[in-house]
């Protein structure tokens, strides 16, 4: 029996691989969107958006049970009772790690578009041009201006909330009204701003959070419940906005349960033909055949697909023809900053529960100056007031306990520091040998660290978090450092990057593996730097960028 045909594969249903099946089923084409996981239902399938922790067993905490099932998520924060079924099993699909590394995985129809931070940040010319300038790795294929549409078109869709700073290191987009600061960050905003004569800013974050209603969308609650899904749209995700187009055209067949083992490559034409694919439900193989593919399976999984699409001509892989695929990994480095308190302002307080912070772009290695590393970092964070937990803590008892509990307590801000990881080519990712997952697919062995580069940065970025809070006003500042492994960015990015020569990169500057040039891959894998800035916004506009050029190309009859 013949396999399916379709005119186009999407692999991933997360932010990437939404996108690809939004604009490919608009412009005409008959898209099979294959998901590894379960179905997940936008407003139905969102169990515990509407609870509060006292209505679950656990009190929304983590238990031990919880902590053996995921014992490398324990590590961070986003685990918790009330999410737990949005992240991937690791005694299912388990890795090995050479050097410490903490991977987050949501393997469900819309992936971690429920679940990640929303903060959308456009990249700047300088992030394009950094890695040519400073002969690090290989040049991006692209400049700002190639994307600067794209990003327009993609932020008017998605909403994203925020203001126009008119920065260079920061571009301005297409964004919805601001949420507001709160007073005291107003004021620390303005003596940052007038102490460092504008050359630091201090900005709302600009989430993916809609402050003005879109179709089928009404707008953010300001409940910061995100990642337990939203049945309000209120931030985007594949549920809310790009799956709901995606199947209006009626071009879109959507199969979870659906895990794409590898690509069946044609020597003869030198593309992809079609995906095996391993039903997880019932373990049968099945076939599904297409005239471009595109791997949106996050950045590890696409490239463990192109790895495992080993042929005589590429035994690497598909698009290890560079000796570029699985290397280069990179992340942003964190979990250190500083916070204090701020006196004053006990009659002001603030409306719900916004769900995002400050933003303060990139400030280091701007303009001349010359640090003891290269490149640069940001912050994020935000003032609030304490709640009736510090009188518990304080033991107290009685009807002044009682009248304290319901008075807001003192202001405190943190700031925590995000960091770019260099494209080392010794930090890679590879098919293990020995080890399988639940399926019996090769399981993922990681091997990338910080460097030199990275250890210099991060003393700045502890200095400098409490040198601005000092100058914003506050007391009893003190430093942190958590401590960071590679992966608790959770903006894994490269092993398949973009490039200007196929001898050095594993993608053209369209997305297309120069090995095969009807396979696209949009998502963190085609990376070629990191920025200090969040990538998710420049995944989306990537892939946008790319359905476009596939579709033109198919109709010039070149795929």
């Amino acid at each position: 029996m013949a396999n399916e045909a379709y005119d186009a594969i999407v692999v991933g249903s997360g932010i990437s691989g939404g996108w690809a099946a939004k604009e490919l089923t608009e412009k005409g084409l008959k898209v099979l969107l294959l998901e590894r996981g379960p179905m997940v239902e936008h407003v139905k399938d969102y169990k515990t958006a509407t609870l509060s922790p006292w209505e679950v067993p656990h009190r929304g905490r983590r238990t031990q049970e919880h902590l053996n099932n995921h014992p490398n998520l324990k590590r961070d924060y986003v685990l918790n009772e009330l999410n737990l079924d949005w992240w991937a099993h690791e005694s299912d699909s388990p890795y090995i790690e050479e050097k410490p590394f903490t991977w987050f995985r949501g393997y469900q129809v819309g992936g971690r578009s429920l679940l990640w931070g929303r903060q959308s940040y456009r990249w700047a010319n300088l992030d394009f041009e950094a890695n040519a300038k400073e002969g690090i790795a290989v040049d991006w294929p692209i400049r700002y201006k190639d994307i600067a549409p794209w990003y327009s078109y993609v932020e008017k869709f998605i909403g994203v909330s925020g203001s126009k700073d008119g920065l260079d290191i920061l571009p301005d987009g297409e964004f919805q009204p601001p949420m507001p600061m709160n007073c005291v960050e107003e004021a620390g905003a303005a003596k940052i701003k007038e102490h460092y004569k504008g050359a630091r800013t201090w900005t709302i974050g600009r989430p993916a959070n809609i402050t003005q209603p879109l179709p089928g969308r009404p707008g953010c609650q300001y409940r910061n419940k995100c990642s337990l899904g939203c049945p309000f749209g209120g931030y985007f995700s594949t549920q809310a906005s790009t799956l709901p187009a995606a199947q209006a055209t009626g071009n879109l067949t959507l199969r979870p349960w659906s895990i794409v083992r590898r690509l069946i490559y044609d020597k003869d034409t030198q593309k992809a033909t079609g995906v095996e694919v391993l039903d997880a439900e019932t373990n049968q193989t099945v076939e599904y055949d297409a005239k471009i593919i595109f791997l949106c399976a996050s950045a590890f999984n696409s490239t463990a697909i192109l790895m495992r699409t080993a042929t005589d001509i590429w035994p690497g892989g598909l698009g290890s023809s560079s000796g570029e695929l699985g290397h280069n990994v990179m992340d942003h480095h964190f979990r250190l900053g500083a916070n204090g308190r701020m006196e004053g302002f006990e009659d002001k307080y603030y409306f719900g529960r916004r769900p995002t912070g400050l933003y303060i772009p990139r400030f280091r290695n701007l303009n001349g100056e010359k640090r003891d590393y290269i490149r640069g970092f940001g912050y994020q964070g935000g003032a609030s007031r304490s709640g009736w937990s510090r009188d518990v803590a304080e033991l107290g008892f009685g009807a002044p306990m009682k009248d304290a509990l319901v008075e807001p307590g003192p202001w405190s801000m943190g700031i925590t520091a995000f960091g770019e990881i260099l494209p080392y080519h010794e930090n890679t990712i590879k098919l293990s040998d020995t080890v399988k997952d639940k399926w019996g697919m090769e399981a993922l062995v990681m091997n990338a660290e910080i460097k030199q580069n990275e250890i210099n940065m991060r003393k700045d970025m502890m200095a400098d978090a409490a040198e601005m809070l000092e100058v914003a006003g506050f007391k009893d500042v003190k430093t942190f450092d958590a401590g960071y492994t590679f992966g608790q960015g959770i903006h894994e990015m490269g092993t398949a990057r973009m490039g200007r020569d196929p001898k050095t990169s594993v993608l053209n500057g369209n997305n297309q593996v120069w090995d095969a040039k009807n396979v696209f891959v949009t998502d963190g894998a085609c990376m070629t730097s990191a920025a200090a800035q969040n990538p998710s916004l420049t995944y989306m506009a990537l892939t946008a960028r790319a359905a476009a050029f596939a579709v033109d190309e198919l109709k010039k009859m070149n795929l």
